[in-house]
């Protein structure tokens, strides 16, 4: 099974670059959305059904054009959960989970820093996020969370380690937080199969730096660790250019 994630920073513009005909070229099986910015009647899920994509749901924000996230499957879940029952979460759409035999995929769209107010809804929301999953995973232990945490666990993470210590998304305390979350029984699958530096799934638009590859790796294909052996590949794909985010693409036995 081919698992996809892609932090699209609004679905309709990045459909407006060819979203639609790239899907159906990589062919995954199941695709995670983050930062969908839209509401699911500001959408044409017709274009994603046309593709092979009969099952979609969508877990927009309150807030019109702001966060939100979704998962399309080929393949029927057996449930659907949306958010976590927690309010200060759910408001803004950040987590979806589809189950199916064997394993649950989530969305995550993990919160930013932007300001002082924002990072501490993001220290608050990891908490949280944390507990939740640490209870879930006694009802669901195969399961994986692929998304946008907005941190960078490691150096090799991000181009430029000493100079954006003091920078949110490599602070050392969401490193340690993100580096806990692992150890809770996580494997970070693109590091489970690839160590080499250089390798990120975000760009800023300023400075060319996408082009300078002067990036940050925020994206994560998270396993549970009772999962380790359906692991077949999970890899960055680059040459995407519908968003300042890339997938990620994770193969799974199912």
């Amino acid at each position: 099974m081919k698992i996809l994630s892609y932090n699209v920073n609004g679905i309709r513009s990045a459909m407006s670059k060819g979203l639609v005909e790239w899907l159906k070229i990589v062919n995954p099986d199941v695709v995670c959305f983050q930062e969908i910015k839209a509401m699911k009647e500001q959408l044409q899920p017709e274009l994603f059904e046309a593709i092979g994509y009969t099952y979609h749901y969508w877990f927009s924000a309150k807030k019109k054009g702001y966060s939100g996230v979704a998962i399309l499957s080929k393949i029927k879940p057996n449930h659907v959960e949306y958010g976590t029952g927690i309010a200060s979460m759910d408001d803004e759409g950040r987590n979806l989970r589809l189950d199916f035999d064997g394993f649950s995929v989530m969305s995550l769209y993990l919160p930013s820093g932007t300001n002082d107010l924002r990072l501490q809804h993001k220290f608050d929301y990891m908490d949280l996020f944390q507990d939740y999953i640490n209870a879930l995973k006694k009802q669901i232990p195969n399961l994986i969370i692929l998304g946008d945490y907005n941190i960078c666990h490691e150096e090799i993470d991000i181009h430029n380690p000493k100079g954006l210590s003091n920078v949110s998304g490599f602070l050392p305390v969401e490193r340690k937080w993100i580096g806990a979350f692992i150890d809770s029984g996580f494997i970070d699958s693109f590091r489970y199969f690839n160590q080499e530096p250089n390798n990120y799934t975000w760009w800023s638009y300023r400075a060319n730096s996408r082009n300078n590859n002067k990036g940050w790796r925020l994206d994560y294909a998270m396993v549970s660790q009772p999962l380790k052996d359906k692991m077949q590949r999970s890899i960055i794909l680059s040459d995407a250019v519908h968003s300042d985010h890339c997938p990620i693409l994770l193969e799974i036995a199912s």
